[in-house]
């Protein structure tokens, strides 16, 4: 058995998003002295909430998916997602509206009635479906047990029976694209487009994506999509209020300057971690001392500008030849009345689908016109969210990431925001959204970029492509400075919520050195290490 790593230091996690409030919580179980430095007024990250005029908007993340990678979670210290949030099961689990179609398709909760629709829609689709689905829960089931929960610390660890027997699969759907994949299944381009959307939860698009995310299938068809009552807020309250019962310390309004290093006697890392240098909302600057220091802010500005050069491990040129996931307008409308026209979740796409995607990630990328979007009623389950006989809508529209396209209050960004509200108008069959509309906010990609330092002024992190995934995406772990980890979207395992989770106990793994590939047995247990398994 390996060493065990002392626990009780001194611990600062950059960063009070889901991921920073996750790693602060299982570091503080394991022993450690923890501080959390957060930029903004409040924790959440794009996970935070807020409120006007009796309308509560989740400002992010609305999409429930892999309850048990959040239940885990919530084991590994000692509780449950049940005793932690009130989940409800959409059904139907969400709505499309095709360009080109009159109908909507409403995809039902549950497998079998999925299965009927595909039928339905296509005469012998249900039966490939079947076999489509059945693909997409082994490969999941495949990439909990040896991918997600990996820090691919040790390659060796991956060399199981259950990869190498899989090895001819895993490189057919590593190397063709999920658009052509699911297009072997079904030809109805409605049906396209529910196997092939999920690609956008991965910052990316159909038409790149490895056709091995096509796992993501067996989250929302199999699985089916769970709300929490009183939003995503209540499961970052969770989070945040297990990470002070475990005794850590958050600080909010405070930005972290500088990662402070002092030089050592290794070659391979010459310089160790002694802190931070942050500055507090009234101007005045700060030292943290810490003996490790987790950075669940971007990783790109974790890098480039709290890093000098010489020690960082992903420096300009990385990024410059890596791909940025999308940035988004994102819209939070108050609306008088109800909205029947709208489900839970709606998904709006357009007909020419791989137009649309050219124009977020093409070589000269632009907004599309009609543009695919995402809208969110949260009032249609929660009437917590909005008041009584008015409507919470949250609309998320993919657009390219560059933080020139604007913000909130920007004359392009607004007038991009007009012709969506006329555009969801018109698809949804409503025809005076626009008048009664109460309450309007917009966010864009210098939003993104000013508020967390976000990337290009992604909304998302690093695109889920070949090879930005898995272990060809950025590790957790600072190769030229001791001490110095990393969390969240821009790093392994990739982007979400659950993801987000994920990356917090992976960096348990690396302080514990270990390098199994599944998850933590429950409940965490403070320096506990596991052998390196092959089993």
């Amino acid at each position: 058995m390996k060493p065990r790593i002392p626990s009780g230091r001194a611990v600062v996690v950059i960063g009070g998003g889901i991921s920073g409030l996750a790693t602060a919580a299982l570091l503080a179980a394991e022993g450690h002295r923890v501080t959390v430095l957060e930029k903004q007024g409040t924790v959440g990250g794009r996970a935070y909430s807020w409120e006007q005029d009796g309308f509560r908007f989740d400002a992010g993340p609305s999409w429930y998916l892999m309850p048990e990678v959040i239940d885990h979670f919530f084991r590994l210290l000692g509780t449950s997602a049940e005793e932690q949030l009130d989940l409800v099961k959409l059904d139907p689990g969400y709505r499309l509206l095709s360009e080109g179609y009159p109908e909507p398709v409403d995809v039902p909760a549950e497998r079998r009635r999925v299965v009927e629709l595909f039928e339905r829609l296509e005469p012998g689709a249900g039966a490939r479906l079947e076999q489509y689905l059945d693909s997409a829960a082994d490969t999941y089931t495949m990439a909990v047990r040896r991918f997600l929960y990996s820090t691919f610390e040790s390659l060796t660890s991956l060399l199981t029976p259950d990869v190498l027997g899989r090895l001819p699969r895993l490189g057919r759907l590593l190397l063709e694209p999920l658009h052509s994949y699911a297009r072997r299944y079904v030809t109805d381009p409605r049906l396209q487009q529910i196997l092939e959307y999920p690609a956008v939860f991965l910052g990316t698009s159909p038409f790149t994506a490895p056709s091995i995310y096509h796992l993501m299938s067996h989250l929302d068809l199999d699985d089916g999509v769970l709300y929490p009552m009183g939003g995503f807020a209540r499961l970052v309250e969770a989070v945040e209020r297990l990470a002070r019962e475990a005794g850590v310390t958050i600080t909010t309004d405070a930005e972290v300057l500088e990662i402070e290093t002092a030089s050592t006697s290794s070659r391979r890392r010459p310089a160790a971690v002694r802190g931070v240098h942050y500055r507090t909302g009234n101007g005045a600057e700060h030292r943290a001392a810490a003996d490790v220091v987790v950075s669940a802010a971007d990783l790109h500005h974790t890098e480039t500008a709290l890093l000098p050069r010489n020690l960082q491990t992903y420096p300009e040129r990385y990024w410059n030849r890596s791909t940025a996931g999308p940035s988004a307008l994102l819209l939070y409308l108050g609306v008088r009345g109800e909205l029947p026209q709208l489900q839970h979740h709606t998904l709006l796409f357009t007909e020419d689908w791989e137009e649309n995607f050219r124009a977020i990630f093409g070589r000269t990328p632009f907004i599309p016109t009609p543009a695919s979007m995402y809208v969110c009623k949260p009032s249609a389950t929660d009437p917590a969210v909005a008041p009584e006989g008015h409507e919470n809508v949250f609309v998320l529209v993919p657009i390219p990431a560059d933080p020139s396209l604007g913000g909130s209050g920007g004359e392009r960004i607004e007038r991009v925001a007009d012709a969506v509200i006329g555009q969801l108008s018109e698809w949804a069959g409503i025809p005076d959204l626009a008048e009664r509309i109460l309450l309007r906010r917009s966010y864009g990609p210098a939003d993104f970029e000013r508020d967390y330092h976000s990337w290009k002024g992604t909304s998302l992190g690093p695109a889920h492509t070949l090879q930005q995934s898995a272990f060809f995406r950025a590790g957790n772990i600072s190769r030229k400075v001791q001490g110095l980890y990393y969390a969240g979207g821009s790093t392994i395992p990739g982007i979400g919520i659950p993801m987000c989770l994920i990356s917090a106990e992976l960096v348990i793994k690396r302080l514990r050195r270990d390098t199994s590939t599944g998850p933590l047995p429950v409940p965490l247990r403070p320096g506990r290490v596991r052998e390196n398994t092959v089993a």
